[in-house]
């Protein structure tokens, strides 16, 4: 079910009982961990070239995300609109927005939650999603005309928004997002065009976790993944790819097809990495069941291992 927020432009409408399970102070939902993973597996051979602003999202741009599947943007954000996201981010941690559970902590920082102070916790959180209806800064920016104009350029039909999340690498523990394809993860039919925004609050660099992407390999279509440290592309698949680093500034995004294989390595830096993830569809997009989708992505029945 969906409310509409900003002309044809529609939201996830979420009643309170959707957070039930999520976590609470009594009980804390820590992210399982993962071993290391090769750092060959994102060594990039190049750097992004960025556009400066959504105002540049030109029909020169519009055919560059169509050919590599992805599009950087600097200066996508005002200063202020990262500040006010930062506090909604704050306010979240913290448990200032009741009935907000959707956070999940990094494995290494499980003992010591309940007394750790606003920078220690920020710094202990693997991710958090679900929290449009709790945000009012994160809200007005998923579902603002700014950026749901910039989406229905590049999706060619009216967008609706229906995953959001945050997506935080703390300095030293903040593991690794290992390569993937988003559409593996949803249930969607194969051909729904689906539009995802990686928004960065910190500076994102190489150093300290920034995507890695193939470019144009969205083209390929779908890839078998495995539940392996994570729903995942087999490591083997990934030897030897030569991967291209989107580092961003505050206030930078990224646009990328749900098709594109995209990863992130683990944070070994002392700079934290913030940023939010929106992914967006066709309003007219209807769900498949999940076996549906695992026939796609899954391996059963393809005589594949990893």
């Amino acid at each position: 079910m969906c409310k509409e927020i900003a002309g044809n432009f529609m939201a996830p409408a979420r009643s309170r009982s959707y957070y039930a399970d999520m976590n609470s102070e009594s009980n804390w939902q820590i992210d399982p961990g993962a071993e290391a993973h090769d750092p060959e597996l994102y060594a990039e051979i190049g750097i992004a070239e960025a556009i400066d602003g959504l105002e540049r999202l030109d029909a020169a741009a519009l055919a560059r995300y169509r050919a590599e599947g992805f599009l950087a943007v600097e200066n996508a954000l005002t200063p202020e609109e990262v500040e006010a996201a930062k506090r909604d981010i704050d306010d979240l941690v913290m448990g200032r927005r009741e009935g907000f559970k959707g956070i999940v902590y990094e494995k290494q920082a499980a003992d010591n939650l309940p007394t750790l102070s606003l920078d220690d916790r920020l710094d202990a959180v693997r991710k958090f999603w679900a929290f449009v209806d709790f945000a009012p800064h994160l809200h007005k920016l998923a579902v603002g005309p700014k950026l749901m104009g910039a989406v229905e350029r590049l999706l060619g039909a009216t967008p609706q928004l229906f995953q959001d999340m945050a997506l935080i690498k703390p300095p030293k523990i903040g593991r690794e997002k290992p390569w993937h394809q988003d559409h593996a993860y949803f249930d969607l039919p194969l051909g729904t065009r689906v539009v995802g925004v990686w928004i960065a609050l910190d500076e994102a660099t190489p150093e300290n976790g920034c995507m890695r992407v193939l470019p144009g390999r969205q083209k390929a279509g779908p890839v078998v993944h495995f539940q392996r440290r994570d729903w995942q592309i087999c490591d083997a698949e990934m030897q030897g790819e030569k991967p291209i680093a989107v580092p961003l500034r505050p206030g930078g995004l990224m646009f990328f097809d749900s098709l594109l294989p995209h990863g992130t390595p683990a944070n070994f830096s002392p700079r934290r990495r913030r940023a939010l993830q929106f992914h967006y569809a066709p309003a007219a997009a209807v769900k498949i069941a999940t076996a549906e989708r695992l026939a796609v992505f899954g391996s059963e029945g393809k005589n594949v291992t990893c």
